[in-house]
């Protein structure tokens, strides 16, 4: 009998082996404080794993949670980066009371996070940064500096500068890709000396468009071979167990794109080949997964990101899964 699963797979012209489909995912091995995570970034940094994650002033300990883990498995609550946001966020988002989807890098001798401040469903946004020299806080250097706004949007401008992620490619060029919604993904240079656009007036480069509603958000490039891949969330998120959020991705030989699927559709025309999805959950657990991160450690890839559990009110939960790859070269997660 042809499995949902696999006939899902096959509509969105994915060959994935049945193995990696009926492989348990490692996800179901993880311990600790995993709940409430959404919109995970991960790096590691001196042996140890750290993710930082959407959250409100007002959910302690605070905006932008941080968890630890030695071995990816067991993670503990550290705390969160800020218990109050810079003075400058009270003039430009007045009534903005949470910190979204952060990413982390680390350059230029400073592990820099940027972050998102918006309110639901608006594109009146910033994106922001602070930045650290360590992320061990027993040093004396630790301490999160406000470096201030990187990107802005307002309710005149065709995107949303939410959902950021930074990227450094293969000559050395700093990118940030954003975007919700509107008129999709964007990307732009960075200065890397600042982390800040390197021409804060050019237009952006379009990486990923959908039609009507548009929804698509949380991009992340991740390079492997010759090949730049680009990972969006697309659908629904922020709804429980009716979320329909899923993760796609496209690939190309350019930071820039054009990104295509496996079919070769484009995915400014909305292509896009599906990595991560409730119905390839065997369980029927896990729903709406999307907003990830996607990273490479001691050899091995993996795709963090978080799902709706459906045996704990749809509560947002940390997942991480292997990455294995087709011989074609397509990232499969199990």
């Amino acid at each position: 009998m042809f499995d949902r699963r696999q006939a899902l797979m096959a509509l969105c012209g994915a060959v994935v082996p049945a193995s990696a489909i009926s492989a348990a995912p490692s996800s179901e091995r993880l311990t600790g404080n995993l709940s409430p995570v959404h919109d995970p970034c991960i790096i590691k940094a001196e042996g140890l794993y750290h993710i930082f994650s959407t959250s409100r002033l007002n959910e302690g300990p605070g905006a932008i949670h941080w968890r630890t883990s030695k071995d990816l498995i067991n993670w503990e609550l550290k705390g969160a980066v800020m218990t109050q946001f810079p003075a400058w966020v009270k003039d430009e988002l007045p009534d903005t009371r949470g910190a979204w989807a952060p990413d982390i890098i680390y350059t230029e001798g400073r592990y820099r996070l940027y972050y998102s401040l918006s309110m639901f469903g608006k594109n009146t946004s910033r994106i922001a940064m602070l930045s650290t020299p360590t992320l061990d806080t027993t040093r004396p250097e630790f301490g999160w500096r406000d470096d201030g706004v990187v990107v802005r949007s307002e309710a005149r401008s065709d995107h949303n500068a939410i959902d950021s992620h930074a990227f450094i490619d293969d000559d050395g060029r700093h990118w940030l890709s954003w975007g919700s919604f509107w008129s999709g993904i964007k990307l732009a240079e960075l200065d890397p000396t600042t982390g800040k656009l390197k021409k804060p007036g050019a237009l952006p480069r379009s990486l990923v468009k959908r039609d009507s509603p548009g929804a698509v958000e949380a991009p992340v490039i991740f390079k492997r071979g010759e090949y730049y891949y680009l990972f969006v969330s697309y659908d629904f998120c922020c709804r429980g167990v009716n979320s329909t959020y899923h993760t796609v991705v496209g690939r190309s030989k350019s930071v820039t794109g054009s990104y295509v699927d496996d079919r070769g559709k484009p995915m400014k025309d909305g292509g896009g080949r599906i990595v991560l999805h409730a119905d390839l959950d065997p369980s029927g657990r896990w729903k709406g997964p999307g907003h990830c991160d996607v990273f490479g450690d001691e050899g091995r890839d993996y795709i963090v990101y978080h799902a709706y559990d459906g045996q704990n009110g749809g509560r947002a939960t940390l997942r991480i899964n292997t990455l294995t790859w087709t011989a074609d070269g397509w990232p499969v997660a199990s």
